[in-house]
């Protein structure tokens, strides 16, 4: 088995490499050699992950972005890579370890435009269409996150970090090795990091080829825009005209910021420097603006509730003229994920997950009729116009996200990519079986099965449970480089992945009634799943495992007290184990305060009660199973404490135990060999404590 991507494959397509200046040994594509067919934690990290897709403008090829990772080097990279809208003569166009990101057509098609490291920071770079001549236009201090050339391709926006409180050297200028903070308001942190820096969104001028004349658009003010942690590029908008840009923005700070969900879409004049509130009074988050290609619209995402950041993503559009705003989606039960126009401006063609897979649909802008484009057991991952109709991005269970082209009329879809074709065929996966499964209240529940490869039948295997996380969110379609489904099958596992109570893609009613209901119904329901899969012949009914992170971690740790003696083994990782302490941890509290209810000491308050005597630390005398717990400890969201307080609770007990702290990970473990750690030792225990 290969353990490191070092070498660079021809196989990618033929091509002359742009730039050659910084090669030394590139981080490239992976060939290894697959034993028996069965998937390793190396093989998981040698798959090509495929990011942002752009259509040129004459409709013809397609611009692309792939990342390697290097085990031995512990690194990943991301290269550019082009290719015809059929799919023919793919070319690597760059050809260094800098991380080249975020590529877009300019100048019709001619050159390109993207970021890479220079420097020692972000910046925006131009070459030609071939991957030759490539230029650094930009010097901004701190870098660049994120770009979008105005449509008349004079401007650029662009997203930076600036400082938003005061430091200790300017508080303490003659402290200049005073590593203290002072802290007097909430969100001081958020998921992985001290906030310090909130980022702003910018536009420059092109002069000469190079970006100049640089405005920011909350000049003086403390907000994000866009918003932290997962906004980028998607919640800025220019106008049609170049003559404006919308923004998305959470304009609030400190215990109100921690407390709201509200973010607003805020409208900037070039001409004369003034901003329009285009939301106020939509209270929830409104995010991910898009302009129709004639700027007579503009649609976005909005959520209805402030403080309910699990609410249903309403698909809206403005009249730019009147401002007039319509509510597109309300006879549409689900989340609407993204978006794009179509080219008659009409219709608005969408991505959304249903019962668990991801799919593709259009709606009229005028009639608000919504017809399915795509179907099947999978889900899309984005969409942009192209070919003869579609191009997006594809994944499943079984496959990493691969580019296909989908005809809109008939949703028939056909791979271009196929970028881990050499590692797919060379490995067996597990069948992966949709199951319906009858829940305690006597509902339908969607449940994932997925098989071990070469399954017998004839014999038994021992089962994992799945325990989603999130809390919201669907158990889908998804491929995922720690939560892999088919890694755990590959194991020797049968793994059961239930779609319980508080999952999204089943409607309103199924997602909503997790909150205020920890512990409560979708514990029944992780238990009717593993209880249904428990009665086949092939189950092992005396070795089940259970693992999940976050809110899945909290199910580990809650089923570890009351299971009845189901499970042999526990995982958990990143999970709440002491509600009340969770309460004051974390620091979205707008999450803790509508999905827990509220704070713990609020007596006259029902739900948060029912809430916090549910917290696992409660039942932890009834633990008599062995459980690993791992946290990652730059965790903000759920502190390394509440791993550490299990695992201590467990060994005074002398419940068999056992902790994988990573001391440079967040809520998820993101480092290729923390990666392969995490996997290795996820199957040892398992292995230990339910493989006779």
């Amino acid at each position: 088995m290969a353990t490191a991507c070092t070498a660079l494959l021809a196989s990618c397509g033929g091509g002359t490499p742009g730039d050659t200046s910084n090669q030394g040994t590139i981080i490239g594509k992976a060939s290894p050699t697959i034993e028996n067919g069965i998937m390793t934690p190396e093989t998981l990290h040698s798959f090509g992950k495929i990011g942002a897709v752009e259509v040129s403008p004459n409709n013809e090829e397609l611009l692309y972005h792939v990342s390697y990772v290097d085990i031995e080097a512990n690194k990943s990279n991301t290269e550019i890579f082009k290719m015809n809208v059929d799919g023919s003569e793919k070319q690597q166009l760059t050809f260094t370890n800098e991380g080249e990101s975020s590529a877009q057509w300019i100048d019709g098609g001619n050159k390109i435009a993207f970021l890479r490291n220079h420097e020692g920071s972000r910046q925006l770079w131009v070459m030609n269409a071939d991957g030759s001549g490539a230029e650094c236009i930009s010097d901004v201090e701190g870098g660049i996150s994120g770009f979008t050339y105005s449509p008349d391709e004079t401007k650029v926006m662009y997203i930076k970090m600036v400082k938003s409180v005061e430091t200790i050297a300017e508080r303490h200028p003659d402290l200049p090795k005073a590593t203290g903070r002072v802290v007097d308001d909430l969100m001081y942190k958020h998921w992985d990091h001290w906030v310090e820096n909130v980022p702003h969104t910018f536009y420059a001028t092109i002069k000469n080829g190079k970006l100049t004349d640089y405005v920011d658009l909350l000049e003086g003010e403390p907000y994000e825009a866009p918003l932290l942690p997962f906004g980028g590029t998607s919640d800025i908008a220019w106008s049609a005209d170049s003559k404006s840009i919308v923004y998305t923005s959470k304009k609030l700070i400190g215990r109100a910021y921690a407390e709201s969900t509200n973010s607003d879409l805020y409208m900037y004049s070039l001409e004369d420097k003034t901003t329009v509130n285009l939301t106020e009074g939509m209270m929830g988050y409104d995010t991910n603006p898009l302009f129709s290609h004639d700027g007579a619209y503009m649609a976005w995402l909005s959520m209805e509730r402030d403080g309910y950041e699990a609410d249903i993503n309403r698909l809206f559009v403005m009249d730019m003229a009147t401002k007039e705003k319509t509510y597109l989606t309300e006879e549409f039960n689900y989340d609407v994920d993204a978006f794009i126009w179509d080219k008659d401006n009409k219709t608005i063609i969408f991505l959304a997950v249903v019962e668990a897979k991801a799919h593709l649909f259009s709606i009229d802008i005028d009639t608000k009729e919504i017809k399915r484009i795509t179907s099947g057991h999978y889900n899309y991952a984005s969409l942009a116009l192209g070919g003869e109709g579609l191009i997006a991005k594809r994944q499943s269970i079984s496959q990493p996200a691969e580019i296909y082209s989908v005809d809109i009329s008939s949703g028939e879809a056909t791979e271009l990519s196929f970028e881990n074709k050499h590692i797919l065929d060379q490995l067996t996966m597990g069948e992966v079986e949709e199951r319906w499964i009858t829940t305690t209240d006597n509902k339908q529940m969607l449940t994932w099965v997925i098989y071990p490869p070469n399954f017998d039948a004839s014999k038994k295997y021992p089962a994992i449970l799945y325990c989603k996380g999130g809390p919201q969110g669907a158990v889908s379609q998804s491929w995922s480089y720690r939560w892999n489904f088919q890694m755990m099958a590959a194991n020797g596992y049968i793994v059961v992945a239930p779609n319980r109570r508080g999952v999204s893609s089943f409607g309103s009613e199924w997602v909503e009634q997790i909150s205020g209901d920890y512990g409560g119904q979708n514990m029944l329901d992780y238990l009717s799943a593993i209880d249904e899969l428990a009665k086949e012949p092939f189950v092992d009914e005396d070795n089940l495992g259970c693992t999940g992170a976050s809110y899945g971690g909290f199910s580990a740790f809650w089923l570890a007290a009351n299971h009845d003696n189901r499970f042999k083994a526990f995982l958990a990782h990143a999970g709440m184990f002491n509600l009340e302490a969770q309460y004051l941890e974390t620091e979205e509290l707008f999450f803790a305060n509508w999905d827990m209810g509220g704070p713990y000491w609020d007596k006259s308050n029902a739900t948060a009660q029912k809430t916090y005597a549910a917290s696992p630390h409660r039942f932890v005398d009834k633990w008599n199973t062995p459980i690993m717990i791992t946290h990652g400890e730059y965790d903000y969201r759920i502190l390394a404490s509440q791993g550490m307080m299990a695992f201590n609770a467990a060994k005074l007990q002398g419940v068999p135990a056992r902790m994988l702290l990573f001391p440079d990970e967040n809520h998820w473990v993101l480092k290729p060999q923390n990666g392969v750690l995490f996997q290795r030792e996820f199957a040892k225990w398992f292995d230990e404590w339910l493989k006779d």
